[in-house]
């Protein structure tokens, strides 16, 4: 059994039974963090959300949310929400989606999504710094059981987002979304380079025009 210690090891796969999850993170619920479960295995990720992070998190969700708006695409945005099947796998991605007649599926006051009672949600985020390599291999395969739709994995580092269509647990890279149609990835990265020169309001507008002419 893990001992649960003041300073667990971060950002790596960890042998532990459910009970014991439960239990590690029942006690870091008043430190800031994500969790995930998956197969067996436990991964925190403790560490201080860099400025780089951060931005890109933000940018990336004016732009889904602006082109869902603009193009009438029913959308409800979750911004770091558990979501688990317990005893089995537990998530928090740094985005994530309901779309179209999903949009109003979670009621308000819901606090862990449960999936054994709700859908994954359709669009999946995760915004990459230090976690890449985990992002597009274990954690892939994470959201892929779990039945999400599409996946993308922010690249901090290059601003570049490597995204995925899921079917039948497995996935395909795509350069434009299959769940929000029109909106192409490369517009999405150029968005993200930009954000290093300008401010993101000034990114907002870009994206507005670039929207409106698709």
């Amino acid at each position: 059994m893990i001992e649960l210690q003041t300073q667990l090891p971060t950002d790596t796969w960890i042998y532990t039974s459910w009970n014991e999850y439960e239990q590690i993170i029942t006690n870091l619920l008043n430190k800031n963090g994500k969790s995930y479960y998956y197969k067996g295995h436990m991964r925190l990720e403790m560490a201080p959300v860099s400025f780089d992070h951060g931005k890109d998190h933000v940018v990336i969700i004016v732009a889904v949310t602006l082109f869902a708006t603009l193009k009438g695409i029913l959308a409800t945005g979750l911004d770091t929400t558990t979501f688990r099947k317990t005893g089995i796998q537990d998530c928090q991605p740094d985005v994530a989606y309901y779309l179209q007649e999903r949009a109003q599926i979670i009621p308000t006051g819901t606090g862990i999504v449960n999936l054994d009672r709700y859908p994954a949600p359709d669009l999946v985020i995760e915004i990459a710094k230090t976690s890449l390599l985990d992002d597009l291999g274990t954690k892939r395969s994470l959201y892929e059981e779990l039945g999400v739709a599409e996946y993308w994995v922010v690249d901090v580092q290059n601003a570049q987002i490597i995204a995925y269509t899921m079917v039948d647990q497995g996935s395909k890279r795509i350069q434009e979304s299959q769940v929000l149609p029109g909106l192409i990835i490369a517009v999405l990265e150029e968005a993200l380079h930009r954000s290093r020169e300008m401010s993101q309001s000034e990114v907002c507008t870009w994206l507005l025009n670039q929207f409106q002419q698709k």
